[in-house]
C-alpha cells in the first residue's frame, strides 16, 4: 500500500525503498542505507540527492561523516501541494502558450481540404473531449439524455461540465429518460439554463445525443466512445426530428 501511494506521488521504486529505509532507520549513512534498501551504494548517493530536491530528506554532518534522515512524513502533503502549485503554473503557461498559438493553428487548419467530418473518441478522456466541444455551441444545444448512464460513465465529469456550461452561458433543451436521476436533474433546471421535457414512462434509451452547430455528437457511455458527425444537412435533420418530438411531450 505506502508503495502504491508513493509511485502515485511519482517516485521511482528506488527513491520509494530508499525513503521507505530512511523512514526506518531514523538517520544513517549512504552505506548502511545501501544496505538496508539492498542497492548500491553509488546509486544511493543519486537518489538521495532527488530526495533532498523533494524536500523530503535532509543532511548532516557529524564529525567526519555525513548523515542523512527523512523528515516528518507530513512533509509528503507538502510536496503534494507544490507539485499541485508547480504542475498548475505549467499548465496555465502552456494554455496561454496554445491561445497566442490558437489563430495560426486555425488558419493551418482553415488551409486543408481533408479536415475530418467524422471524428471517433475512445476513453474516458476521448469521451470528456468531445462532450466539452459542446461548449462552443453558438445556438441553444438540444440533447436525449438519460442522466443515470450519463452520469454512470463519467460520474466526475458532469458537475464540472454544468458549471462550464453556465458560465459560458450556453442553454440547452434536453429530453431525458424517465428515472430518478433524470427528475433530479431537471430539478436543477433553472439553474443549469435547461430545459427538460421527459419521455413516456418505460421509454429509455442509454446513449446520449447532442445537436449543436453542424454537429451531432453521439456518446456511449457505457462503452466509453463517443462519435462527432460534423454535417449541416445531418444536424439540420435531427434538429427537426428533435422539434417534432419536443412539441408532443409534456411540459
Amino acid at each position: 500500500m505506502l508503495k502504491n501511494v508513493l509511485k502515485n506521488l511519482n517516485f521511482t521504486d528506488k527513491e520509494t525503498v530508499v525513503y521507505l529505509a530512511l523512514l526506518e532507520l531514523g538517520s544513517a549513512k549512504a552505506g548502511d542505507i545501501a544496505k538496508q534498501a539492498d542497492i548500491t551504494r553509488t546509486t544511493v548517493y543519486d537518489i538521495l540527492a532527488s530526495l533532498l530536491k523533494k524536500g523530503l530528506v535532509n543532511k548532516y554532518k557529524k564529525g567526519a561523516q555525513t548523515y542523512f534522515a527523512a523528515l516528518e512524513p507530513n512533509r509528503l502533503l507538502t510536496y503534494i501541494d507544490r507539485e499541485i502549485e508547480e504542475t498548475t503554473g505549467r499548465l496555465v503557461k502552456q494554455k496561454g502558450e496554445v491561445k497566442h498559438l490558437l489563430p495560426e493553428l486555425v488558419s493551418l487548419q482553415n488551409r486543408s481540404n481533408t479536415k475530418p467530418k467524422v471524428q471517433f473518441f475512445e476513453g474516458e478522456k476521448g469521451v470528456r473531449e468531445a462532450y466539452d466541444d459542446t461548449l462552443n455551441a453558438k445556438d441553444v444545444i438540444r440533447a436525449y439524455a438519460n442522466v443515470q448512464t450519463m452520469h454512470d460513465g463519467l460520474p466526475n465529469f458532469f458537475p464540472t461540465y454544468y458549471k462550464r456550461r453556465v458560465e459560458a452561458k450556453k442553454p440547452i433543451r434536453a429530453i431525458f429518460t424517465n428515472n430518478p436521476a433524470s427528475r433530479k436533474r431537471a430539478a436543477t433546471d433553472r439553474n443549469e439554463l435547461r430545459t427538460t421535457r421527459f419521455l413516456p414512462e418505460g421509454e429509455t434509451f442509454t446513449p446520449e445525443v447532442n445537436i449543436y452547430n453542424d454537429k451531432v455528437l453521439i456518446a456511449s457511455w457505457k462503452e466509453q466512445m463517443a462519435v462527432v458527425i460534423e454535417s449541416k444537412e445531418v444536424a439540420d435533420f435531427q434538429r427537426t426530428i428533435f422539434e417534432q418530438l419536443w412539441v408532443t411531450l409534456p411540459r
